[in-house]
């Protein structure tokens, strides 16, 4: 090797480029991490080298269908619970809550489920001999799990948990990486570059339109059932009420875009350009400003994957109960006893084959219910619209009396 080679091989590791760093994330890492933590009304999402390929990726979605939410990387359909109808789930934070279900499920759940395959692995393995090890069951039936929306919380307000506010410390980690160039040679560029960085990053994350896509939609009172299908171990029964959001509409996931976020979103590429214009001329301790882009890329990838409750996502819920058996049918029954359209609107979806006629009496004895259920129902809001607005009698007191009026 010549004294020329060995100079430049000193000199690549000296004064490394940063450019080739810009590719070590995708764009779809910094997605995922803005789907995360975005939605409040700052966004400290970490500062990484992945910006730059994000930046361009974000303008062809902004231009094009005008949406910035990715599509959930956890497959899962979502049924009526007065209807029956399912439908396939194309919202990110919908996903996300099943896909973590195993993490923030109650423990009532967690107990209740590990006994039931504790007990299906013991007869499933009664008849095995000595010398054959125990094969542990791991699924087994349906685990419906009914929660109610959380009265005391709005819908569309996201709860700050240890993983939005690792943001902050990130970034001030990163700041005093960046300022150490100045503290030892006077050199300001990295710090420079860092904080510009960060700014852009944050801006990115306080766009309106996180906010819309993730609780842009209508309220209504409905219950959905969220389940990834047929063969699923869970299903997530959520009752709304009236201040609850549309997860039906949620789960389409078509919100309207707006001309102010096409603007933004080019206003923002072209300065990551500019950032990345700035940051590969860097020559001087490029070490430090890879350093930080390092910090960043690790965080962005946690925050990317890490589990979150379904708080953090902007749907507080109560758990009421848990229903389950070894058996989906019977779980099926279990849930139409206590609430007959709920059971069997998730007949079709978790039991499509033919039904034994016991099974179909069951089920034809709950329709007639339901059905002078809503007979009564539809009777009394007759006799209500008939009657007009009720006339609340007036309290009226006296140092000697009291009267209604």
């Amino acid at each position: 090797m010549s004294a020329s080679d060995t100079a430049l091989l000193k000199d690549a590791w000296v004064h490394p480029g940063v450019l080739p760093v810009l590719t070590l994330i995708g764009p779809d890492v910094i997605q995922r991490a803005l789907a995360q933590i975005s939605g409040h009304r700052f966004t400290p999402v970490a500062f990484s080298f992945g910006w730059v390929a994000y930046s361009f990726s974000n303008l062809v979605l902004a231009v094009g269908n005008n949406k910035l939410m990715p599509e959930p990387d956890f497959s899962s359909i979502l049924i009526n619970g007065r209807t029956g109808y399912a439908r396939d789930n194309h919202s990110w934070i919908l996903g996300r809550i099943l896909r973590d279900f195993e993490h923030w499920k109650p423990q009532e759940v967690r107990l209740r489920l590990e006994e039931m395959l504790k007990s299906v692995s013991q007869k499933s393995n009664a008849g095995t001999s000595k010398d054959n090890k125990p094969v542990p069951i791991t699924r087994a039936g349906l685990c419906v799990s009914i929660f109610r929306a959380d009265p005391t919380r709005t819908f569309g307000a996201p709860v700050a948990d240890w993983i939005y506010y690792s943001g902050l410390v990130t970034a001030v980690v990163q700041l005093i990486v960046a300022a150490i160039p100045l503290i030892l040679h006077d050199d300001w560029v990295v710090l420079l570059a860092t904080g510009a960085g960060i700014v852009l990053a944050f801006a990115t994350g306080c766009l309106p339109q996180w906010r819309v896509e993730k609780w842009g939609y209508r309220r209504a009172k409905k219950t959905v059932i969220l389940t990834r299908g047929n063969g699923a171990q869970h299903a997530i029964v959520i009752i709304g009420d009236e201040n609850s959001l549309d997860l039906e509409a949620l789960a389409n996931a078509d919100p309207k875009g707006s001309m102010w976020t096409r603007f933004f979103t080019v206003s923002l590429a072209v300065l990551w350009i500019a950032h990345l214009i700035t940051v590969v001329n860097i020559q001087q301790d490029p070490w430090f400003l890879m350093l930080v882009g390092g910090i960043g890329m690790m965080h962005n990838v946690l925050v990317a994957g890490l589990p979150r409750t379904p708080e953090a996502f902007g749907i507080s819920l109560v758990f009421e109960e848990c229903i389950l058996d070894h058996k989906v049918m019977q779980t099926l029954m279990k849930v139409g006893e206590r609430h007959p359209r709920l059971g069997a609107s998730m007949l079709q979806t978790f039991f499509p084959g033919k039904l034994y006629p016991e099974e179909e009496a069951f089920w034809e004895k709950k329709a007639q219910e339901v059905d002078k259920r809503d007979a009564a129902e539809k009777a009394a809001k007759k006799v209500s619209v008939a009657q007009g607005p009720s006339q609340n009698p007036t309290v009226v007191t006296s140092s000697s009396t009291t009267r209604l009026v």
